[in-house]
């Protein structure tokens, strides 16, 4: 499957080539001049994997745009912009930018990159059904909507996860995750009755984590 790109660049000929140029290397590339539009598309259709983003924009600064972006998604973000000097750069990265590609720059070394963050993420990425999760990022989508899981929520649902199909104890759980030791059967069950609210599971018919009597849960993607 082709990677998405979200490309925001208002010089129009480099956007057409950067365009062109991913394409033939099995990118799907969807490119912005105006960053708000970009910003939009990316709350309405989080299923981007990799964002490319100019500073020198129209009507926002580059670095706002990559704050507000974040603020969405913990997407991959490669600034590629002519500020190329030390402090532009040092800012990008302590924003959190995954690469800073100082133009002008040749167009295979920006696949490269883009091949390299993107198999990077990949080895936390886990596609499994109606979900996309990174474990790095503690992100999970639904749907492609994103869910906002407690830190304790999180792991007893990617153990469920890495279990798939597989019966596991509230003891399982307990001892795979942060809980305390003398967390009681109660407690997993209210973070489990949290979980299945938060990904949209129906409890009393719950369709991804059921309930094995005598034994504890198990998730069937």
């Amino acid at each position: 499957m082709n990677k998405k790109v979200l490309l925001i660049e208002d010089d129009a000929q480099m956007s057409a080539f950067i365009v062109e140029y991913l394409n033939a290397y099995n990118f799907t590339c969807q490119a912005f001049d105006n960053p708000k539009d970009a910003i939009v598309e990316l709350r309405q259709n989080p299923s981007y994997d990799i964002v490319i983003l100019d500073l020198m924009l129209p009507f926002m600064d580059g670095f706002d745009v990559f704050r507000k972006l974040k603020s969405i998604s913990n997407i991959p973000i490669i600034i590629s912009s002519a500020r190329g000097d030390i402090g532009n750069k040092i800012l990008g990265f302590e924003l959190g930018a995954d690469d800073y590609l100082a133009k002008p720059y040749e167009p295979r070394e920006l696949v490269l990159r883009l091949e390299y963050i993107l198999k990077k993420q990949h080895s936390s990425k886990i596609t499994l059904g109606d979900f996309v999760i990174n474990k790095d990022n503690r992100e999970v989508l639904v749907d492609n909507y994103p869910v906002e899981l407690t830190k304790i929520e999180f792991e007893i649902f990617i153990f469920l996860v890495e279990n798939c199909h597989k019966n596991v104890s509230r003891e399982q759980i307990l001892h795979a995750t942060s809980l305390d030791l003398n967390t009681k059967n109660r407690t997993i069950d209210m973070h489990i009755s949290n979980i299945r609210h938060k990904i949209g599971d129906d409890s009393k018919n719950p369709h991804y984590i059921k309930s094995v009597w005598g034994i504890g849960y198990k998730f069937v993607g």
